[in-house]
């Protein structure tokens, strides 16, 4: 049997902060390493009370003289935003690379043992939530993060890009003209053998779920709707994978795809793959931010703020052109016009257990 999805990793990540530093509090010391914490948290203070030009000024100067950035992030396109921050900055970015899983569970062991390094944390919304829960993160005010969308405006931590979880299909084997309006109607048993979900995506399913009952529809209705669609559907493992399957034919139509994907194969590749026909798409879109949030106990502070305000004004020209959707609404805006859930990260963070629990049944992982 396959580990919960997120449910094992947040699980095991909050009870390793909860025994072996005391609570949320003492995560936060540990991982700041003592007087570490304080001095940081003068500079951002510091900062944070300064507006417009006077604070750029003043964060370039103190960024520039701490000389480094110890990033910490799942991001696969991340290179392109070092590579243009450095040539902006005299500044040393030392970007650690890992899934969202591994990074969360580098900071838990770190701040179990009182070292750590990290100035800046930039991955999913999930391990973001935990991590700000647990007191690792202190506050970052900027116009910069006022000009964020709203589901972007996070506390603790601040999006710097959006997953756009959408249905795709294979436009060799599919007439979009036949595609339902909406999710609920591939639960018909003449899809079966034509839908695919994703083995891993139990926040696209709470918030499809939250949808549909928001809707109206009861519990055991919606529970029926699952269970039409799972009769009918494959299970894959990733969405890059999915990607590939989908755009060489041996996959159909994608019921959680991320849009980035889709994009930019048919962009990249000429691949037979789309999300939308004209204005055509399968509501409900499901949007879930990735952001980034500072260290509270970082040992380049400014430097993380400055690489905070780069990620949510140049960084988002490199987000967009690699066809993902910016945390900062531009014409580029791959979802501009199409109205879109959010994930319900509250309740993911409160009861994530249940959600994967009832997915992993679903999906028979």
């Amino acid at each position: 049997m396959r580990k919960p999805i997120l449910g094992l990793v947040g699980a095991a990540a909050l009870a390793l902060v909860l025994t072996g530093c005391g609570g949320a509090g003492v995560a936060a010391d540990a991982a700041a390493g003592g007087s570490e914490k304080t001095a940081a948290t003068a500079i951002y203070d510091e900062i944070n009370a300064l507006e417009g030009q006077e604070r750029h000024d003043r964060l370039v100067e103190l960024a520039e003289e701490e000389g480094r950035l110890n990033l910490y992030t799942s991001n696969t396109d991340m290179d392109s935003i070092v590579e243009a921050f450095e040539a902006e900055y005299d500044i040393d970015v030392q970007p650690t690379r890992g899934n969202s899983e591994t990074v969360l569970q580098k900071l838990v062991a770190e701040g179990r043992s009182g070292q750590t390094s990290v100035d800046l944390v930039e991955t999913n919304s999930g391990e973001l939530n935990i991590l700000h829960q647990q007191g690792f993160f202190y506050e970052y005010e900027s116009e910069y993060r006022d000009a964020v969308r709203e589901e972007g405006q996070m506390d603790g931590w601040t999006a710097d890009r959006f997953n756009a979880f959408v249905v795709g299909w294979n436009t060799d084997s599919v007439d979009p003209a036949e595609l339902p309006a909406e999710i609920k109607d591939f639960a018909d048993p003449k899809w079966k053998g034509l839908i695919t979900l994703e083995i891993g995506d139990v926040d696209w399913y709470a918030a499809v779920t939250q949808y549909y009952l928001d809707q109206g529809m009861s519990q055991e209705e919606v529970d029926a709707m699952w269970e039409g669609i799972a009769a009918n559907a494959s299970v894959e493992k990733g969405h890059s994978a999915m990607g590939d399957l989908l755009a060489a034919g041996k996959l159909k139509i994608t019921l959680s795809i991320y849009q980035h994907t889709i994009d930019g194969a048919a962009a990249e590749d000429g691949a037979p793959v789309a999300w939308q026909d004209g204005d055509k798409h399968v509501t409900p879109v499901v949007i879930r931010p990735n952001g980034a949030g500072l260290m509270a106990g970082a040992q380049h502070p400014a430097a993380a703020m400055l690489f905070m305000d780069f990620l949510l004004t140049k960084g988002q020209e490199a987000i967009v052109s690699d066809y993902r959707v910016g945390s900062v609404e531009s014409a580029e805006d791959s979802l501009a016009g199409i109205e879109t859930i959010s994930v319900p990260e509250d309740e993911m963070l409160d009861n994530l257990e249940y959600w994967d629990e009832k997915y992993r049944a679903l999906v028979g992982g």
